[in-house]
């Protein structure tokens, strides 16, 4: 039996995906990836992520694509004033279903320095007012920043809630983001016995904070990377592994989760992702 799964975090528009982006939407769909994100991160592939948005919803067979521009921390120093009106004028004139993926990050040095984290703060800020503006949750990246989004989130008193995409923080830091109404997004990393930060924090909030994603095309799982020397491109097919993965560690039936893990995704949505 095929289970219905929502794969809500893939950079599907990107160039990796551009040989065989529709053989993949297909066979996606055929082991129950029913619906996906497409998520934002630069201006300047904007453009890209529409067009691949409306490609895959004009397929037969394949995955409905919902749409959630944003602009990204990581890529903060490519980001100007003006791409902030370009992200407003998508959310004005497409049907999109969040904005993301927003946050903060300070993985790199550079990005802990005072200007660029500053700047991080102000296009965080910025996307959180324009998802008030169009009732819209959000889509957090978040890395060695956890502190820093709650403060942001509760200051800005944000009640639309969300996703905390390929989460890596701690226990008590999920369950504070579950308080503000966010849903904890699990990757293809719940396959790794390694990542037992991740599987304590999945043990511990419980099946119904949870939602899937891939992250495409990178966080591939374990069990489908065929080289440790390259880095092996993780596609929406590869959702029914994460599945598989979080029913291993959580020690439930496989489509007992699933229908859990579909409910969920559209509890996030605010009626955004609801489907039609």
């Amino acid at each position: 039996m095929t289970l219905s799964l929502f794969d809500t975090h893939t950079h599907f528009d990107v160039p990796d995906f551009d040989q065989d982006r529709e053989l993949l939407a297909y066979q996606a769909k055929a082991v129950g990836v029913e619906h996906l994100v497409l998520i934002g991160f630069l201006q300047e592939r904007f453009q890209d992520l529409i067009d691949t948005h409306h490609f895959l919803n004009q397929l037969n067979n394949a995955p409905r694509s919902h749409l959630a521009p944003g602009l990204h921390p990581f890529y903060i120093e490519q980001h100007d004033q003006s791409h902030l009106d370009d992200l407003e004028y998508i959310l004005k004139t497409e049907r999109c279903c969040a904005v993301g993926e927003i946050g903060l990050d300070t993985f790199l040095t550079q990005h802990k320095q005072a200007e660029l984290f500053q700047k991080q703060q102000d296009f965080f800020s910025a996307q959180i007012e324009l998802a008030q503006q169009f009732n819209l949750p959000i889509l957090l990246h978040i890395r060695k920043s956890h502190a820093d989004v709650l403060a942001m989130l509760k200051k800005q008193q944000f009640k639309n809630g969300g996703i905390a995409h390929a989460f890596s923080g701690g226990i008590e830091e999920a369950k504070a983001f579950i308080k503000l109404g966010f849903k904890i997004g699990v990757t293809g990393q719940i396959t790794n016995p390694n990542a037992k930060k991740l599987i304590g924090v999945v043990k511990a909030v419980g099946v119904e904070h949870l939602v899937l994603e891939t992250d495409c095309p990178d966080m591939t799982p374990l069990c489908c990377q065929t080289s440790h020397e390259h880095r092996t491109r993780n596609t929406p097919v590869n959702l029914p592994y994460v599945l598989q993965g979080l029913a291993a560690c959580l020690q439930l039936d496989e489509s007992q989760l699933a229908d859990q893990l579909w409910k969920n995704t559209l509890d996030v949505s605010n009626e955004s992702l609801l489907i039609e």
